[in-house]
C-alpha cells in the first residue's frame, strides 16, 4: 500500500447477506484478485482447498475468511471481523457480520460505522426477507450508498432477465429508504466475474465492477464538517494544578481559543489548551483523541458534551426514536433500562410504542412490545436531560443503546430522531412542609412495606394483620392491594406481561406519594418481575423500601387456592396466570424472607413488625 494514490481516502464498507449468499468468497475474491494475498497464505489456501475445499480443483476463498468463523463458532474472536486491504486507488476496511438473524446485533455494530454496504443476494433466490431486513437496518443505521451483489449469477446462467427481475424486486422495496446510491452488480464471486474484472459472461450488463465502484464512489465521510461535538470521557486531574477534560472528538473541530458551552448546564468557558498524545495542539478534528483545558473554573462530569457556543445539541428528557430490540426477554415499555448515549449513562424507559416496523412491507403496525430483532419507533423518557444531535444530522451524538438492569446484557439500540418538547412549563414544586415534617408529626418513619409472593402465598392476609398492628401502636398507614386497585387507577390493565410492568409502575408512583406525605404504606402484590420491584425500589429514598417475600411454595399455593384460580389457570381458562403460564422471579435479596409453610400468618406477621419497629427506633 506504499505510495498509494489514497486521494478518495478510506471507504469503510460492510458486506451483509443471507447465510450461504456467499459474503466470504466475496470477500476473498477481492483480496486474491487484487495480489493482496501474501505467497505463504495463498499456499496455505491452495494446500487447505484441496483437503477441506468445496470446489474441486479450484482455490476456495472462503477458506481466507472463514477460520474466523470457527474461531467465532467457539466465543474466541469479536463478533464482527475487519479486515483492511488496499488497491493503487483507495483503501479498504471490511465489516463482515455474520448472516443469520439471531446475530442483527452484529449487523447492527458493522453498519453504524460504514459508509456503503454490499448486500449479497443469491440469484437462484432472489430477495429473501433478510435481504429486505438488511437493505432497511442498513438506511435506519445511516448508511446511505448501497451496492446489491446479485452472487452466483453463474449458476442460473448468466441470465439477464433473472438478474433484472431481482434489481426489480429490491428497487421497489428500496427505492423509499433513502439511500443516495443504489448500484445492482451481477457478480460470480467464485469465478470473478465482474468482482475486479468485467465478464464476458454478462455482454447485457454497462455498469462498473465491484471493485471499480468501490474505488470511485463518493461518500463524503464529512464528520469534520459538522458541528463540533466532544462527549467527556473521564475527568483527567492528576494534581491539584491541572484539570483537563479527555475523551475522543466525535465530530466536527476546534482550535485554542475558541468559545463552548456544557451542553447538559449551559455554563460557558474558552478552550486554553489541546493535548493529544504527543503533547500541546492547536487543533482537534473528528476521531481525535484529545485531553481539553478550559479557561476557567467550569464543572464538567463524564458524560457531559462540550459544544460550540452558537451550535449546542438538542437537550431533553424525552424523545423519539427508532429501537432495533436484541434481547431474547421482550422489551416492555414502562420497564427500567440503562441507557447510554456517548459516555453518558442515566435511566431510561420506553413510554410509547408508536408503531413496529414489518421489514418485509415497510408498514406500521401497532405493538405493545418489541421482541427479539423487532424494529419500532418508541417515545423514551429519562432520568436526566441528555444533550443529543439527531441521528440523520449526526451518528456519533444520536445513537445510544439500552443495557437491561439485572443482566447488563444490550438489550437494544437506538437513532434518536427527536426530541419530544412537552411540558416545558411543568417545574418541581418545593414545598414549605416536607416529607420529614410531615412524617414528625405523626412521630414515625414512612415506608414502603413490599409483600411480594404468588397468588395465594398469603401476603394480604400477612399485611393486614401488619397493619392492624401498627394502627394499634398509633401509626399511620395505609394498604395498596392489587385487587383493589384494579377496581380504579388500573381497572384499564389486565395481565400480560406489559400491563403487569405498568400497573406496577402505577402503585409506586402512589407509593411514593404516600411516603412523601409520611405515611407507612403496605403494598399486596405478586408483582412477578425483578425489574418493576427494582424500579419502584429506587422511587424511595435509602431505607425507605422494605421487601416482604412471603415464600410459599407453588404447590401449597396450588392446594389452598382460596379463589379457585390455580384450577382454572391449570386447565386453561385463565391465561398469563403467574406460576402456571407466566414466571415469578423470586427476590433475590429481600429484607425480610417469609417462610410459610408450617407457620401462622400472625407468626409471619411478628417477624414483620420486628424488623419495622427495629428501623423505626433506628
Amino acid at each position: 500500500m506504499h505510495g498509494m494514490d489514497t486521494a478518495r481516502g478510506l471507504l469503510r464498507f460492510l458486506t451483509c447477506g443471507s447465510v450461504d449468499d456467499g459474503k466470504s468468497t466475496l470477500i476473498g475474491r477481492l483480496l486474491y484478485d487484487s495480489k493482496l494475498i501474501m505467497e505463504d497464505t495463498l499456499a496455505t489456501i491452495e494446500k487447505d482447498s484441496r483437503k477441506h475445499g468445496t470446489v474441486g480443483e479450484e482455490v476456495d476463498l472462503a477458506l481466507l475468511v472463514d477460520g474466523l468463523e470457527a474461531e467465532r463458532q467457539q466465543g474466541i474472536t469479536i463478533d464482527v471481523a475487519y479486515r483492511f486491504f488496499g488497491t493503487p486507488k483507495r483503501s479498504f476496511i471490511v465489516a463482515d457480520t455474520p448472516g443469520h438473524e439471531q446475530y442483527t446485533r452484529n449487523m447492527a455494530t458493522g453498519a453504524s460505522n460504514s459508509d456503503l454496504a454490499i448486500i449479497l443476494a443469491d440469484a437462484r433466490k432472489g430477495v429473501l426477507t433478510q435481504t429486505r431486513r438488511h437493505t432497511y437496518i442498513c438506511s435506519l443505521l445511516g448508511i446511505r450508498h448501497v451496492v446489491l451483489a446479485v452472487n452466483k449469477i453463474d449458476l442460473v446462467g448468466f441470465d439477464e432477465a433473472t438478474f433484472d427481475r431481482i434489481v426489480g424486486d429490491w428497487a421497489t422495496f428500496a427505492s423509499g429508504l433513502g439511500f443516495q446510491t443504489m448500484v445492482p452488480i451481477p457478480v460470480s464471486a467464485r469465478f470473478g466475474d465482474n468482482v475486479t474484472q468485467r465478464s464476458g459472461n454478462t455482454p447485457w450488463y454497462r455498469g462498473p465492477t465491484l471493485l471499480g465502484h468501490l474505488e470511485a464512489v463518493d461518500v463524503e465521510h464529512g464528520v469534520e464538517d459538522k458541528s463540533f461535538r466532544f462527549p467527556v470521557q473521564w475527568v483527567n486531574r492528576p494534581n491539584l494544578d491541572f484539570r483537563g477534560f479527555s475523551g475522543s472528538v466525535a465530530s466536527g473541530r476546534a482550535a485554542v481559543g475558541d468559545a463552548v458551552v456544557v451542553a447538559a448546564s449551559g455554563r460557558t468557558s474558552h478552550i486554553a489548551r489541546i493535548l493529544g498524545p504527543d503533547g500541546d495542539v492547536d487543533v482537534c478534528s473528528a476521531g481525535d483523541a484529545v485531553t481539553i483545558c478550559l479557561a476557567d473554573e467550569v464543572d464538567v462530569a463524564r458524560g457531559d458534551v462540550l459544544a460550540p457556543l452558537a451550535d449546542r445539541p438538542e437537550l431533553a428528557d424525552q424523545f423519539a426514536a427508532h429501537l432495533l430490540w436484541m434481547d431474547e426477554e421482550a422489551m416492555l415499555p414502562g420497564r427500567q433500562y440503562l441507557m447510554r448515549v456517548g459516555n453518558l449513562w442515566t435511566t431510561a424507559s420506553v413510554t410509547a410504542i408508536k408503531h413496529r416496523v414489518d421489514v418485509n412491507t415497510l408498514e406500521h403496525a401497532a405493538a405493545k412490545k418489541l421482541d427479539l430483532n423487532e424494529i419500532g419507533f418508541c417515545n423514551f423518557s429519562t432520568a436526566m436531560r441528555v444533550p443529543f444531535d439527531a441521528y440523520t444530522e449526526n451518528r456519533q451524538t444520536g445513537a445510544f443503546v439500552l443495557v437491561d438492569r439485572l443482566s447488563n446484557r444490550t438489550a437494544g439500540a437506538g437513532m434518536i430522531s427527536f426530541g419530544l418538547r412537552r411540558a416545558t412549563n411543568i417545574h418541581q414544586e418545593e414545598f414549605l412542609v416536607d416529607k420529614r415534617a410531615r412524617a414528625a408529626l405523626d412521630h414515625q418513619k414512612p415506608l414502603v412495606l413490599w409483600f411480594t409472593g404468588l397468588s395465594g402465598s398469603g401476603k394480604s392476609t400477612v399485611a393486614k394483620l401488619v397493619e392492624q398492628a401498627l394502627y394499634r401502636e398509633g401509626r399511620h398507614t395505609y394498604t395498596l392491594d392489587g385487587d383493589n386497585l384494579r377496581f380504579g387507577l388500573n381497572r384499564d390493565l389486565g395481565f400480560t406481561d406489559q400491563d403487569r410492568v405498568e400497573n406496577i409502575r402505577r402503585v409506586g408512583e402512589v407509593a411514593k406519594l404516600f411516603v412523601d406525605a409520611g405515611v407507612i404504606v403496605l403494598c399486596s402484590f405478586i408483582s412477578p418481575f425483578r425489574a418493576e420491584r427494582r424500579m419502584v425500589r429506587e422511587m424511595m429514598a435509602d431505607g425507605e423500601f422494605i421487601e416482604v417475600f412471603v415464600d410459599t411454595p407453588v404447590e401449597e399455593c396450588i392446594r389452598r387456592d382460596p379463589k379457585g384460580l390455580y384450577a382454572k389457570a391449570l386447565r386453561g381458562a385463565i391465561q398469563n396466570f403467574t406460576g402456571v403460564s407466566s414466571p415469578y422471579e423470586p427476590p433475590e435479596q429481600a429484607e425480610v424472607h417469609l417462610h410459610t409453610v408450617g407457620r401462622t400468618p400472625e407468626q409471619a406477621a411478628v417477624e414483620v413488625l420486628d424488623h419495622v419497629r427495629r428501623l423505626i427506633a433506628s
